[in-house]
């Protein structure tokens, strides 16, 4: 049983049932018993608590979201943070994620692409705005709702693009698929990387697939870096030619070639959508000249003739009715007149000259209204804004758009930011939580809220605030708001883990005690993986409701470490002059220019056996080397053998004489043996 799910947040929000699980949080449907409404409540999981990194993670997805008012973005409605429990209470949306819907639609339409794409821009135009930049737009993160409205999620890798903190994981961090080419690179990013993600989603809608797939993410990020996705239209070729454009430049690799803001390429969609025959020319200069580039918008619609000119069928001549002649008369000579004037207001007959319209985004006012060259080509209609993403002075944006051509002293309108709005923070000690957080968030203020111990003040009402009553603000800063909660605190014991045979099985234990489970440790065990080796707090501690219990796991099988082994090739006296190489899985490992007596040797490290190939491309060595049995690795090479001089003819022997017969001597017989010579066996047998 999950531990949230009938329990009370806050004695506010009463969940019900889990509905997404995500990465680093659960999402719950909740009833909001203070505004009685149907929430979503997203609560960081527990085993991340203590993890820094997440935390400021789901901070930063609090403050982004807070800030942000937009029909086309999800509403955030309480935020939430203490040490026991984070959470955001936002919009239920009930609907289809647009991932889903493609794949279940396969190529949707071009209009249908475009309904929804001016509505992710339309969010990502806010957002900016707001100085947010989302970095993780991807159709997994878009909810499409029942009427086809669309809502933009998940802001948990958001960040402020004001912001001076960037790490290597702020970084590079996104869905590998829509990244842009710099969060694959680990570039400090900008506004431009969510609309290059839009332009893949655009992509992928118009066409079906994704522009850079593989196997391995490693390699769709290098392809996000370095690869040209195929031309929609060879895939698609019912999509219009302008709308390829459109995809194609919103997925230029270098950010400075795309459209420049949200706000940009919703202009682009909208010229397409009053003229589908017009063609975008994005004409690039040569990348040595990185910092401009040209485009043109060349129309192809056929030009009609103006209506005046238009040949009329000639009419029979009614001479029985002259007085209304003579009124069609005074009327086609009136409105003759009357399109004069329209068309000579609007420029069409103006007697002044063709300019190129000026691109004054992001120029400071004071140097516009201090430049002859603009102030004698345009009409400044100026409005002054706060803005917490423009310094003071800085100009936000334009109409018209360029480029385009207009008539000398035509009227430009532009909005110059009168920098970030500055509140004082109220006194809302004493009020309830939503009464204190409805105040602040009109201010503009991002709130977070702690619960904490109080003996003086109501459970539910606000103790104190920081920053304090009277300071001075900018719109969009976080204040937190602590708010009293109920004295005491329930004690559990810390039940049994050790021996049990999975962490989701430990999980099902500890949540039956209200307790929690925290990140696993790992360790090499000859148990079965998953098994439970130790615990802490050990089993029986009294420890406070919600406390998190981390466990050490047995990994299973020992995994082989890496070994090193030595290569020593050696070159007898023969051996020829000449460049040896020597390759271990197709890659070369190492180099040797071989000299007559010489000894190569170069070092291995390794945990599987691989094949070893040593060859001067025509006397190949082949090997196996096994790092968890290394052998003997001496291998010599022998040059060619000298080649033998014959030995001389022999001189013939001299003759060899003729033996003399062998005369054989006649047998010796014993002489016979004489009588007078004494037995003496016999004698000496006689004596004894």
């Amino acid at each position: 049983m999950d531990m949230y799910i009938g329990k009370r947040l806050d004695g506010r929000y009463e969940i019900e049932k889990l509905i997404g699980v995500g990465g680093m949080a659960n999402v719950y449907k909740a009833t909001d018993l203070l505004e009685h409404r149907p929430v979503a409540v997203k609560i960081l999981r527990q085993e991340f608590l203590e993890n820094e990194d997440l935390v400021r993670r789901f901070k930063n997805e609090s403050k982004a979201i807070a800030l942000l008012h937009h029909p086309h973005i999800v509403r955030v409605f309480d935020v939430s943070v203490s040490d026991k429990v984070q959470y955001i209470a936002m919009e239920y949306l009930d609907g289809a994620t647009l991932k889903e819907y493609i794949e279940q639609r396969g190529v949707l339409s071009w209009k249908e692409t475009l309904f929804f794409i001016e509505q992710v821009l339309g969010a990502l135009q806010h957002a900016h705005a707001k100085g947010i930049i989302h970095r993780d737009i991807k159709p997994q993160n878009i909810m499409v709702l029942a009427d086809g409205n669309i809502k933009v999620m998940d802001f948990g890798i958001a960040r402020f693009a004001r912001s001076e903190s960037h790490t290597v994981t702020d970084k590079a961090i996104g869905s590998v698929h829509y990244i842009s080419p710099e969060q694959a690179k680990g570039d400090v990013i900008d506004a431009k990387a969510d609309i290059y993600s839009t332009g893949v989603m655009m992509y992928e809608m118009l066409t079906g697939k994704l522009p850079f797939d593989s196997e391995s993410a490693v390699q769709v990020a290098i392809k996000q870096i370095s690869d040209t996705a195929a031309p929609p239209r060879s895939i698609n070729p019912d999509i219009p030619e302008p709308l390829e454009a459109i995809t194609m430049k919103a997925m230029a690799k270098d950010a400075r070639r795309r459209y420049q803001s949200a706000d940009e390429m919703l202009g682009a969609i909208e010229e397409f959508k009053k003229n589908p025959s017009i063609k975008f020319a994005y004409d690039y200069l040569d990348d040595n000249s990185p910092t401009r580039y040209i485009d043109k918008v060349i129309s192809k619609a056929k030009k009609t003739p103006p209506q005046g000119a238009q040949k009329q069928p000639k009419k029979k001549r009614n001479l029985t009715l002259p007085i209304l002649a003579g009124m069609a008369l005074a009327f086609a000579v009136g409105s003759a007149i009357l399109c004069f004037l329209i068309f000579s207001t609007s420029g069409f007959f103006s007697s002044k000259p063709d300019v190129d319209l000026q691109n004054f985004v992001d120029l400071n006012y004071n140097d516009v209204k201090s430049n002859t060259e603009y102030t004698e080509n345009f009409k400044l209609d100026v409005e002054k804004v706060y803005s917490a993403s423009h310094p003071e002075g800085q100009i936000i944006k334009q109409s018209p758009k360029p480029p385009k051509k207009v008539k000398q002293g035509a009227k430009v309108k532009i909005w110059v930011s009168m920098g970030t709005e500055v509140v004082t923070v109220p006194d809302t000690a004493g009020k309830t939580r939503g009464e204190a957080e409805k105040a602040l968030s009109k201010l503009g203020l991002s709130v977070l809220v702690v619960p904490e111990k109080s003996e003086s003040v109501e459970a539910g009402k606000v103790i104190r605030t920081n920053p304090e009553p009277g300071t001075k603000l900018d719109t969009g800063s976080e204040i937190t708001v602590y708010i009293s909660k109920a004295a005491g605190e329930d004690k559990v014991a810390v039940p049994q883990l050790i021996n049990v045979a999975s962490t989701a099985e430990a999980r099902k234990i500890l949540e039956s005690s209200r307790l929690s489970l925290g990140t696993p440790i790992e360790v090499e065990s000859e148990l079965p993986q998953g098994t439970i080796l130790s615990q802490d707090p050990p089993a029986g501690t009294e420890v406070a409701v919600g406390t998190k219990v981390t466990v050490t796991i047995s990994t299973g099988v020992v995994a082989p470490k890496e070994k090193s082994v030595t290569v020593t090739v050696t070159f007898d006296a023969n051996a020829t002059a000449s460049h040896w190489t020597a390759t271990v899985g197709g890659t070369q490992v190492s180099a040797f220019d071989a000299v007559p007596g010489g000894v190569w040797s170069f070092t291995l490290t390794g945990i599987n056996a691989q094949e070893m190939i040593i060859t001067n491309g025509s006397t190949p060595i082949v090997a196996t080397v096994d790092f968890q049995n290394p052998g003997n690795y001496n291998f010599q090479v022998n040059g060619p053998k000298p080649t033998p001089t014959p030995a001389p003819t022999p001189t013939p022997a001299p003759p060899v004489p003729t033996p003399s017969p062998i005369i054989t001597p006649p047998p010796v017989t014993a002489p016979p043996v004489s009588p007078e010579v004494p037995d003496l066996l016999g004698v000496l047998h006689n004596l004894h």
